[in-house]
This record gives C-alpha cells, sequence and structure tokens, in this order.
C-alpha cells in the first residue's frame, strides 16, 4: 500500500493504516477492527484544517463559510478525492459487498485513512495532506453535491413552516439496499428521493422539493 508516497508520507504502522481500509462488513466476518473509529478523528481533523483554511483566506460570514466548507467535505468530495489517490483500490469488505463498494464506503475511508495520517504524523502532516488533495478542489471551484437539506430548510424556515423526512420503501439485500424517501413541509409531500443510503436519498428528495419551493 504506497498510494501515500506520491505525497511524501510512508506509514510505518501498516496495521493502523490496514484498518482505516476496513469496512465493517469485512471486520465482521474476520474479527477484527474496522476503520469507524479512525474515521471519526479523520472527520474532526478535516473539518479543522478546511476551517482554518477559509478563515485565513477568505472574508466571508461564518454561515457561507460553514455551506462553501460542508460542499468540499461531503460524501460525493470525499470520495473524489480518495479515487484520485487511490485509497479506494485497497479498502477491504465482506464477501457481500465486494460489488458494492460505493461513495459512502470510499469517501468514509478518506477520513480513517487521514486519522491515521495524524496520530502517526502530526499536526502539520496532515494539514500539508489535506492542502495537496483537498485544498485544489476549493481553489478550482469544482462543484460537488450541494447540501440540499440545509437550503430547504433555510427556505421552509422564513415560512415558519415544519420539515420532516419519511422512508416510504426500502428493497434490496442488507448490504446493497436502495432508499426512497419523501420530504413533506406541513404534512405536505413535496419532493421524493431515492439513493443507496437514507442520507442520499434525503438528498435527493430535498433537492426535488427545493425546486418547486424555488420557483
Amino acid at each position: 500500500m504506497n498510494f501515500l508516497e506520491k505525497y511524501g508520507i510512508k506509514i510505518n504502522n501498516q496495521e493502523l493504516l490496514l484498518e482505516a481500509l476496513t469496512h465493517s462488513s469485512y471486520s465482521n466476518e474476520h474479527d477484527c477492527k474496522n476503520y469507524e473509529r479512525l474515521e471519526f478523528l479523520g472527520d474532526a481533523i478535516l473539518e479543522a484544517i478546511t476551517s482554518e483554511y477559509f478563515f485565513i483566506n477568505t472574508n466571508d460570514k461564518e454561515g457561507f463559510m460553514s455551506k462553501t466548507r460542508a460542499s468540499y467535505v461531503c460524501e460525493q468530495a470525499l470520495a473524489f478525492y480518495s479515487k484520485e489517490i487511490g485509497i479506494d483500490k485497497h479498502i477491504r469488505v465482506g464477501k457481500g459487498q465486494e460489488n458494492n463498494i460505493n461513495d459512502t464506503i470510499i469517501a468514509d475511508c478518506y477520513e480513517s485513512v487521514l486519522g491515521v495520517i495524524f496520530l502517526e504524523k502530526g499536526f502539520e502532516v496532515a494539514k500539508d495532506y489535506v492542502y495537496k488533495t483537498v485544498i485544489p478542489s476549493i481553489k478550482a471551484k469544482r462543484h460537488f453535491l450541494v447540501d440540499y437539506k440545509s437550503a430547504l430548510q433555510e427556505l421552509v424556515q422564513t415560512d415558519k413552516k415544519s420539515l420532516e423526512y419519511e422512508i416510504i420503501n426500502e428493497t434490496g439485500p442488507a448490504h446493497d439496499k436502495t432508499f426512497e424517501v419523501n420530504v413533506k413541509i406541513d404534512g405536505i409531500v413535496y419532493g421524493t428521493g431515492i439513493g443507496k443510503s437514507k442520507k442520499e436519498a434525503e438528498q435527493n428528495a430535498a433537492l426535488d422539493a427545493y425546486k418547486k419551493r424555488a420557483k
């Protein structure tokens, strides 16, 4: 596993790096650790580094910085970075998951690998890594998934209306589910979305509703 060498990083604790690349479906089958704790750590490190970047390099207000940062650390963005780095080629999943290493898993592993880098090399090396893998997309103003749930929430709040998401259908086996979600505003269905995760389905439902409400 030499995908970090092009960033000048050599991880000595290969067991920890392997843990960062291990999905729960694999760990359940082989009784070993998975990446979830490292992902938790990496998520916090990534938020700190990107927050500092926007604070130093823009004069934007807090709300706008939060929205912009969110668009560059969302699932789609993190999956993109992981694929650019080559992380996706080394992820370990269980037998039932082998044909469905989706963007959710790939995105999680960007954060878990960052957690390993922080633990072994410290904050400055982790920061340099983020500046090489994430910041170029920010500078290029690359477009990733917009957080339509937040956008819809803000739109609805101006009218003081209630907002709720409801799963109306689940199909497929446990390792490859598809979710269908309705979003209701004051009890009325305004949008429907389908996705491979509840989060993705909710975002797609919010997008559907946002387009209707924003007209």
